[in-house]
């Protein structure tokens, strides 16, 4: 009996020896936060759970196969994958689905959204072209990587998707700016969108992205209407003051006031039911994987899975601060879930599988002098 248990201790440390635990460990509790308010939420459909918990399972299973892959591998395969997960954008365009426009595609068993794709490949692509071409990327390398991240981006608006779009395009922005881009080459960029605006207002948005940005200026003026999002949303959080209402006691999102309250508005039903406490705890837990994942990087010794690594871990912080704006009226209703409590199942699978990849850079990192990893 001891050497079957010495057999299975040993066989489970060598298929986990990949896995970052402190990273794993903050996963794995936002998660349960995430279906504990998906519960509530859904008023309390054990089925939606589920199907949340065999996404989460999925995109765990992906981060472990994918931690196991050293990063001299995934930085050969970086080309191939970036220019495979082009091709389903642009089929998106023309057999894609959506209640705004054409961002799934309709695979039978789920919806696929191939622009999540993008938010692994493209800082894969972005890292690989800035380390193979040195750092700090000189005005050529700036020029060719904006290309590398105008392609994405501008297949991704065309659905369209503005929220996803700007993420896909900060994702390879942080990549620039890790690899020590000037903050003037920012300033110029934001300058330039800011001459391109009012272009960007006629010919580019819809009428329900254009009813958003007016409604974020100021709500009240169609509060049964465009406005009736944000209004919701801030008064569910007002709501849940320090203590919150409890769980499974919301008023807001089980009377059918916070829209969205399972996917995009899901931080608000847990604002309302968990209160200011509720908040910071959860909070505290993306700052600390985002924290973790700036500290594997700057333990790598490698300058691709350094950038890669950072990239990803500023990413899911934008993605946090992108989201928290928007339920609370800081910024314009964009459609961007909140990583790992909004309910869907391409978001989670490619966060965890991102997750896998910077677990990854720290498992391979190079043993330093004296046999300390």
């Amino acid at each position: 009996m001891n050497v079957i248990l010495r057999w299975l201790l040993d066989l489970f440390l060598r298929l986990t020896r990949t896995l970052d635990w402190p990273l794993l460990a903050a996963l794995l509790a936002l998660m349960g936060i995430g279906l504990a308010v998906l519960y509530s939420a859904s008023g309390q459909s054990e089925a939606m759970v589920t199907a949340q918990a065999v996404r989460y399972g999925a995109g765990l299973a992906a981060m472990w196969a994918l931690s196991r892959l050293p990063p001299l591998r995934l930085r050969a395969a970086t080309p191939a994958v970036y220019a495979l997960s082009l091709l389903p954008l642009v089929l998106v365009l023309f057999i894609g689905t959506g209640r705004h426009g054409q961002h799934w595609i309709d695979l039978g068993v789920f919806y696929f959204q191939p622009a999540e794709l993008m938010k692994l490949s493209l800082p894969m692509m972005a890292a690989w072209y800035l380390n193979h071409f040195g750092t700090p990327p000189r005005i050529r390398d700036v020029l060719a990587c904006s290309v590398l991240i105008a392609l994405p981006t501008a297949l991704v608006m065309l659905q369209p998707d503005l929220g996803t779009a700007m993420l896909v395009a900060a994702s390879g922005a942080f990549a620039l700016y890790l690899a020590g881009l000037s903050w003037w080459w920012f300033a110029a960029a934001a300058g330039g969108l800011a001459v391109a605006a009012p272009a960007a207002w006629f010919w580019l948005l819809m009428p329900y992205q254009k009813d958003r940005l007016l409604t974020f200026l100021d709500p009240e003026t169609d509060p049964l209407g465009a406005g009736w999002n944000i209004i919701q949303s801030k008064i569910a959080i007002g709501a849940g003051g320090f203590h919150g209402q409890g769980w499974g006691q919301g008023t807001q999102s089980h009377l059918n006031y916070v829209p969205e309250h399972t996917t995009d508005f899901i931080f608000a039903v847990l604002s309302e039911e968990f209160g200011w406490l509720g908040v910071v705890a959860t909070l505290a837990l993306y700052l600390f994987i985002v924290g973790r994942c700036l500290w594997i990087a700057s333990e790598a010794r490698d300058g691709y899975a350094r950038l890669l690594a950072g990239t990803l871990g500023l990413a899911m912080f934008v993605y946090v601060i992108v989201n928290g704006g928007m339920i609370s009226g800081l910024l314009p209703v964009v459609g961007v879930p909140m990583p790992l409590l909004s309910y869907g199942g391409t978001v989670a699978v490619s966060l965890l599988a991102g997750m896998g990849v910077v677990m990854s850079v720290h498992a391979h990192r190079p043993v330093r002098a004296g046999g300390l990893a």
